[in-house]
C-alpha cells in the first residue's frame, strides 16, 4: 500500500508508527463520502450565488457584494480543501507530496480566513446600519469594496509567512488534508501560530460577537425601531439582521471546535487526541462553505427569486405560493370592507 510522504516522526503525524494508516479503509471511505456530501452542494450553491449576482443588476447592492465575496471564498475552500479531502480520503493517504500539502494548506487557509473576515464585515455593516452607533449611515459600494479588499489583504498577509519560513503547513487529523502546523514545538513556528490565532481567529470572532450582541439587543427593540422610522423599512432591515445573526451562529458553530482544538494542542502539546476526533473539527469547519448560500438564498427573497429558478432550470415553486398568499390577503381585505 502506498503511504503518505510524511514519516511517523513528522510533527503532525498522529497515526500509529511504521506507516500504518490511522483509520481503516472503511473509515477513510466514510470520511470521503461525508465530505462529498458537503463539497458538492457547496460548489453548486456558491457558484449559483456568484453567477446569479452577475446576471441580475438588481442583486448588485453593497451588502450583496460582501455576500458574493463570501461565496467566492467558500467556493475556493470547497474547490481546494473540499475536493482534495474527498480524493485523498478515498485513497486513504495524502497523495500530492510536500509541495501539494503546502499549496493546499495555504489555499484553504487563505479562503477560510477571508470568509471569516467577510462574516465580520457583514456583521459590522448590519450593526452600524441597524443599531446606528454613529447616527444614520448607509452602506455604500465604496464601503463594501473597501471591506472586501481588506478581508483578502488581511488573510493574504497572515497566510504568506509559512511560505517564507515563519510557521509552516503540514498534515492534520488523519493525514489526508493540510493546514497551519499547530503541533510544532519549535519556538519560531509556535510564535507564528500564537500571532496567527490572535489576528485571524480571535480578532474576527471578537468583532463578530460584539456586533452579534448589539444586533440581538436591537431585535428586542423591534417596536421601538418600527415607531422611530417607516415600519416597512424597519421590518426589512430586521429581516436582514436576522439573516446575518443566523450566518454568524452557524459560522461560530462550524469554526469554534477547530479553533478550540488547535489552541488546546498549542497549550498542551502532550495531549493525546485520537486522529478521528482531531479530524471532526477540521471537516466541520470546511462544511461551513455550504451553510451560508443556503441561509441567504432562503432568507433573502430577492436572492431566492433569481437563484431558485436558476437551480431548477426555470421552475419557480414559490410563485404559486406567493400568488395564493396574495389572493388570500385580497379576500380577507374584501371581507373586511364588505357590508354586513
Amino acid at each position: 500500500m502506498h503511504h503518505s510522504f510524511f514519516t511517523p516522526n513528522s510533527s503532525l503525524y498522529m497515526g500509529p508508527p511504521h506507516g500504518e494508516p490511522p483509520l481503516s479503509r472503511t473509515g477513510f471511505i466514510a470520511l470521503s463520502v461525508v465530505m462529498a456530501l458537503f463539497t458538492g452542494p457547496a460548489i453548486v450553491l456558491n457558484a449559483t450565488v456568484i453567477i446569479v449576482s452577475l446576471m441580475h443588476k438588481q442583486l448588485r447592492q453593497p451588502l450583496n457584494y460582501a455576500l458574493v465575496n463570501m461565496a467566492a471564498a467558500d467556493l475556493g475552500t470547497a474547490m481546494t480543501g473540499g475536493v482534495l479531502s474527498v480524493v485523498n480520503n478515498a485513497q486513504g493517504y495524502f497523495s500530492l507530496g510536500r509541495t501539494g500539502c503546502v499549496m493546499e494548506g495555504f489555499a484553504v487557509s487563505l479562503f477560510g480566513i477571508t470568509s471569516l473576515c467577510t462574516v465580520a464585515l457583514i456583521a459590522v455593516e448590519r450593526m452600524f446600519v441597524i443599531c446606528k452607533p454613529l447616527g444614520h449611515m448607509t452602506f455604500q459600494k465604496k464601503h463594501a469594496c473597501g471591506g472586501i479588499a481588506l478581508s483578502w489583504l488581511w488573510s493574504l498577509t497572515w497566510n504568506i509567512p509559512p511560505l517564507l519560513g515563519w510557521g509552516r503547513y503540514d498534515l492534520e487529523g488523519v493525514g489526508t488534508s493540510c493546514a497551519p502546523d499547530w503541533h510544532s514545538r519549535d519556538p519560531h513556528h509556535l510564535s507564528y501560530i500564537l500571532v496567527y490565532f490572535a489576528v485571524c481567529f480571535a480578532l474576527p470572532f471578537a468583532i463578530i460577537l460584539i456586533s452579534y450582541t448589539k444586533l440581538m439587543w436591537t431585535l428586542h427593540q423591534v417596536s421601538k425601531l418600527t415607531c422611530a422610522e417607516d415600519g416597512a423599512v424597519a421590518k426589512a432591515e430586521l429581516r436582514v439582521a436576522s439573516m446575518v445573526i443566523i450566518m454568524v451562529l452557524t459560522f461560530l458553530i462550524s469554526w469554534m471546535p477547530y479553533a478550540g482544538l488547535s489552541m488546546l494542542v498549542v497549550y498542551n502539546p502532550h495531549v493525546v487526541i485520537n486522529p478521528l476526533v482531531a479530524t471532526v473539527p477540521v471537516y466541520l469547519a470546511k462544511s461551513s462553505t455550504v451553510y451560508n448560500p443556503i441561509i441567504y438564498i432562503y432568507c433573502n427573497k430577492q436572492f431566492r427569486r433569481y437563484a431558485v429558478p436558476f437551480l431548477l432550470c426555470g421552475k419557480e415553486p414559490w410563485l404559486a405560493e406567493e400568488a395564493s398568499e396574495a389572493a388570500t390577503m385580497v379576500e380577507m381585505t374584501t371581507n373586511k370592507v364588505s357590508p354586513a
